[in-house]
């Protein structure tokens, strides 16, 4: 199983009771997040609720319930979301920050340190950015309920949120959306903040 998780770029985690109680799933899930290896949950149990080590893997990751649509339709989703991922990956290009060069006599330059400002979301490669970078460009976006919606997502779980959103249905995005704001934050999802925060995205 290490192998197959070595040669592999995207780890389906089969979320159930029996899967969160086995050791030796605990060890293989475990092993591709060391690796990086991008994961995507999905529910296999009808009103499993991930807990305890589950629940700190998959952190806030969207995952496709297979107990709640169609076979047929589950399958679509989550093909959309493989495909989101392999597309997050290949159209992501690292954007160099420019640094600021101050001239000083006798022909001497001192190159400063590159200064980051997150007011724009194409300032820096997003897929970069760290939890914390993330959370302060939401709030300086005037964002009450996102921040701590995504409280521990880094640049690379937003890409994917975003690319999510877009191949996704809006009423099943809400819907999803809506389940992680009741269950992280105890608020009904804003619409408006939502709409907000997708516009922002897409600058």
């Amino acid at each position: 199983m290490a192998q197959a998780i070595d040669q592999s770029e995207i780890i389906i985690i089969c979320m159930s009771g029996h899967y969160r109680q086995s050791n030796y799933c605990r060890a293989e899930a475990h092993y591709a997040f060391q690796r990086q290896r991008q994961i995507v949950p999905v529910l296999m149990q009808k009103h499993y609720k991930p807990d305890g080590w589950l629940l700190f893997l998959i952190g806030q990751l969207l995952y496709v319930d297979f107990t709640k649509y169609e076979f047929v339709r589950a399958m679509e989703m989550l093909s959309k979301e493989l495909k989101a991922i392999h597309t997050a990956d290949i159209n992501i290009i690292p954007v160099q920050p420019k640094q600021d060069i101050d001239v000083v006599p006798h022909s001497k330059f001192t190159i400063t340190s590159p200064k980051v400002s997150l007011s724009s979301i194409s300032s820096l490669n997003i897929i970069e950015w760290t939890s914390t970078q993330v959370h302060d460009w939401l709030l300086e976006q005037d964002l009450v309920q996102m921040p701590r919606l995504l409280n521990h997502c880094d640049g690379r779980s937003l890409v994917y949120l975003l690319k999510y959103m877009d191949v996704s249905q809006p009423e099943q995005i809400l819907s999803l959306l809506q389940e992680d704001s009741l269950r992280l934050i105890n608020q009904n999802i804003s619409l408006i903040e939502l709409s907000r925060f997708h516009s922002m995205m897409h600058q």
